[in-house]
């Protein structure tokens, strides 16, 4: 067998914590690798030393067979190395082109006017991708950036392309795109490298799945022998349940009513178009669409983030149009957001875990300085609930992995103690363990009497985790179902607009034909 790359005996430590430990990787030629671990599991960090963003304290790399040293991104790319990170390096005031074109390159020299545009379309055309290259990247949904990263790295002309957490950000659609093109990168000779902690994508695209744990390397396995039972142990170390439970909950009164709200996007669009949902306390009520159908700005409007056109918001009997989100915190109003970006505006990733959980409530300090020991107490709080893996509360969040970092988010945001909390898909980028930690998580809350938001993107745990699931297309609510009484295939049918059961009897639960909310008779009857 050919291999492209081979890792051998690669350490790489910062300070006293052993991110990678003597690992032994390969990937062949013209084949597609699963990179499997839980978060903090040293995947990212392995990757970048491939990716010349870091260096291998010890150890050797060898590219098609040969000894090569990577002491920069330069010498990757160069060695025909292409990595898409799972936090774009993009500059979000260009336009595509112009982000694809920083790095064009010719025999050494940029490639400059038309050549550029045709070479970048080629591409583009070649594989499958569609993009407007004169968009602006700050203008692009989260997907499009991903669509735009992918593109670019092909531009450069990399042989070997090792993919962060790809489908994090995609659409069950933009998925399967993303396969085909990867299926023929694939057949044309390309190796690929994708890091997942989806087993149903690994088991659907990989030829073979390499295992770490705490650094270290377990095993690598063909995919075709085994499954996501055996993947899941290899992983976590022991057996671990695949079942989401949902506690059921005595109800309370709407904590939070939404009446024909409308919301515009950066663009002026109409992204919210008079929708109507309540939610009550102890129920986790699911918000189900196709990415950029108006869950962003549906969360933030609510957040305070975002002015409404038309419509009300009323928590437990008070309305909060209008309020900015400090106003909200000074009216007593415990509302919580975890954003889908969680690093762009969830969290300053300059700074340590003690100080983004003084941001939430840096306000409320007495006195001019801010009390940092009390602050310290709450990060490692968080640290060891959720199982955080830093080396320590003073640690900049830039340098977790990305599920630590959406773990330190959740962390702070609940601390608080909200009764109404707002997630916007708080798993995304978590790996199984991480994942039903947080679920169950949620479930404390919502034994607490919180009322939760979920907005999320896997409809499997959406069914089993939320009481019910509000699904919009295009902004416009296509109706509220209870979980128990609705399939993957009905909520599909609703997310494309094939399918609108607001006003259809008998099948809508939350949603009432002529009035904003139903009575507790019609959620009886659902």
């Amino acid at each position: 067998m050919e291999y492209a790359i081979e890792l051998k005996g690669i350490s790489k430590s910062f300070g006293p914590v052993a991110a990678n430990k003597n690992i032994n990787l390969s990937l062949a030629k013209g084949e597609i690798l699963a990179l499997l671990g839980e978060n903090g599991s040293g995947k990212t960090t392995l990757m970048n030393m491939l990716s010349g963003i870091y260096m291998p304290d010890s150890g050797s790399i060898f590219i098609d067979g040969k000894k090569a040293r990577i002491n920069s991104p330069e010498d990757s790319g160069r060695l025909g190395i292409g990595m898409v990170h799972q936090h774009f390096k993009l500059v979000e005031r260009f336009t595509a082109l112009e982000n694809i074109r920083i790095g064009m390159r010719n025999n050494g020299r940029f490639i400059h006017g038309k050549d550029v545009r045709k070479k970048i379309e080629e591409t583009a055309a070649k594989f499958g991708f569609d993009i407007d290259l004169d968009k602006v990247v700050s203008n692009m949904a989260v997907s499009e950036k991903q669509t735009l990263e992918i593109l670019k790295v092909l531009c450069y002309g990399a042989k070997i392309i090792i993919l962060d957490e790809p489908t994090a950000v995609l659409t069950v659609q933009e998925i399967e795109k993303l396969f085909a093109v990867l299926r023929a990168m694939k057949a044309e000779g390309h190796s690929i490298i994708i890091i997942t902690h989806k087993l149903n994508e690994v088991m659907a695209i990989s030829d073979r799945v390499a295992v770490l744990r705490h650094g270290e390397y377990i095993d690598t396995v063909v995919t075709k022998e085994t499954d996501t039972v055996t993947l899941t142990e290899l992983m976590v170390g022991r057996k671990i349940t695949l079942n989401i439970d949902r506690p059921v909950i005595e109800k309370t009164h709407p904590l939070l009513e939404i009446r024909d709200l409308t919301v515009k996007n950066d663009e002026g669009a109409t992204a919210i178009d008079h929708i109507n949902f309540y939610i009550r306390g102890g129920e986790i009520l699911g918000v189900a669409g196709i990415a950029g159908s108006g869950q962003k700005e549906l969360c933030e409007a609510i957040a305070g983030l975002r002015k409404i056109e038309e419509g009300k918001m009323i928590h437990e009997g008070e309305s909060i149009v209008g309020m900015s989100p400090k106003k909200i915190l000074e009216h007593g109003i415990s509302m919580s957001f975890i954003p889908e970006d969680r690093l762009g505006m969830g969290l300053a990733p300059s700074l340590s875990i003690t100080d983004n959980m003084i941001l939430k409530n840096y306000n409320e300090a007495k006195g001019p300085f801010v009390d940092r020991k009390s602050a310290r107490e709450e990060a490692q709080k968080v640290i060891d609930r959720l199982e955080v893996v830093t080396p320590s509360t003073e640690t900049p969040v830039r340098r977790l992995s990305g599920g630590n970092v959406q773990k330190v988010l959740l962390g702070r945001e609940i601390k608080s103690g909200p009764n109404v909390l707002i997630t916007a898909y708080p798993v995304r980028g978590l790996d199984i363990n991480s994942s039903y930690t947080i679920y169950n998580i949620l479930n404390d809350e919502k034994k607490k009497g919180t009322g939760i938001l979920f907005v999320g993107e896997d409809l499997d745990v959406m069914l089993a985790l939320c009481d019910k699931i509000m699904v919009i297309c295009h902004g416009k609510l296509q109706g509220v179902v209870n979980s128990d009484h609705t399939t993957k295939e009905e909520l599909g049918l609703m997310m494309t607009g094939t399918l609108n059961i607001v006003n259809k009897e008998g099948k809508t639960d939350g949603i009432a034909k002529d009035s904003a909310f139903a009575s507790d008779e019609e959620d009886k009857s659902v």
